[in-house]
């Protein structure tokens, strides 16, 4: 059975069914559909969220875009989506050249603000999802999933380029979940991922090496802070700073013990984070310590994007809040 990431890297503690073994096995070939416009598309998993200029785009099961003009507050489905696949991922370059990944090895771009999509990118000869997406410019961008993925693109997704990864300390082959990429601002790309490993390329991709972070767990999320600071979060409620560009990293100071699904930081500085079991973190200290809360009804929270000022939405396996 080929090890299934069921519905996606932010849900795996509680959601993931995983098999025996890590071989890779040709699947039968799916029919591609394009995703269903439908009433209960508010109520579909959330997976990702970015905005598109002053727009939210969220994406998550079957294929499901959602857009609001408003801060949230309504949305609407995408016009047109041309694949039925969960998507994990979402990132946009301007108002309105964005890209979106997920299963089925699928990638898909927009030019007009999310309002419809192009594929891309598929490969449903395998089980090899694409969890996360990222773009430099708007023609250099990365994506990265299941088994070492690495994928490039130097004509804004266009042609996309595996490039092999190599092995990790003590691994006889580089057979990974990467689980998401971001960049600092001098164009560092760090890629998360299990084992508490953290890839890293000074290059734009082109050569890749293994920083060791020192702890052995997943990482599902990271992102580089206005001082300048790495944050990286994952399994059981941990999360890991780095103040030298990666080079070294210490774990920040937090009371939570659920999952981190996703970080930001608002306008005001201030550090937030999204978790499964209801738990919201935030930090004070450009997360030097994390402070936790957990909801009522300890909804699953799987994405947060910050707003204006000290305003920030969030998201939920059971899709948009009313």
């Amino acid at each position: 059975m080929i090890r299934r990431i069921a519905l996606a890297i932010f849900l795996a503690a509680a959601f993931l069914a995983a098999p025996p073994a890590r071989a890779r096995q040709a699947q039968p070939q799916i029919t591609i559909h394009p995703a269903e416009v439908s009433p209960s598309a508010k109520l579909r998993m959330i997976l990702a969220v970015a905005h598109a200029g002053p727009r939210v785009v969220t994406v998550g099961e079957d294929g499901v875009i959602l857009l609001s003009d408003d801060n949230g507050k309504s949305y609407r489905q995408a016009r047109s989506v041309p694949i039925q696949a969960t998507l994990n991922s979402v990132h946009f370059v301007d108002d309105k050249t964005g890209w979106a990944a997920g299963h089925w090895g699928a990638i898909l771009k927009t030019t007009d603000g999310g309002e419809t999509w192009q594929l891309q990118r598929s490969d449903t000869g395998q089980d090899r999802p694409i969890f996360s997406v990222l773009f430099l410019t708007p023609t250099e961008g990365f994506a990265v999933g299941l088994w070492s993925l690495v994928l490039s693109t130097k004509d804004g997704g266009a042609s996309w380029q595996e490039t092999p990864l190599p092995k990790p300390p003590g691994s006889p082959k580089a057979d990974l979940n990467l689980t998401s990429v971001f960049a600092d601002r001098k164009g560092s790309l760090f890629v998360t991922a299990e084992g508490g490993k953290l890839v890293t390329s000074d290059d734009r991709g082109a050569t890749w090496r293994y920083l060791d972070t020192g702890y052995r767990g997943t990482f599902w999320t990271g992102l580089q802070l206005s001082d300048g600071s790495l944050l990286i979060g994952g399994l059981r409620g941990t999360i890991y700073r780095s103040l030298d560009g990666g080079q070294s990293w210490a774990a920040a100071k937090t009371d939570a013990q659920s999952s981190v699904t996703g970080l930001a930081q608002l306008a005001d500085g201030k550090v937030v984070g999204s978790a499964l079991d209801g738990v919201l973190l935030s930090s004070e200290d450009n997360g030097v310590t994390f402070h936790s809360s957990q909801r009522d009804d300890r909804e699953v929270l799987t994405a947060v994007l910050p707003l204006a000022g000290a305003n920030y939405l969030v998201f939920t396996k059971h899709g948009i809040e009313n």
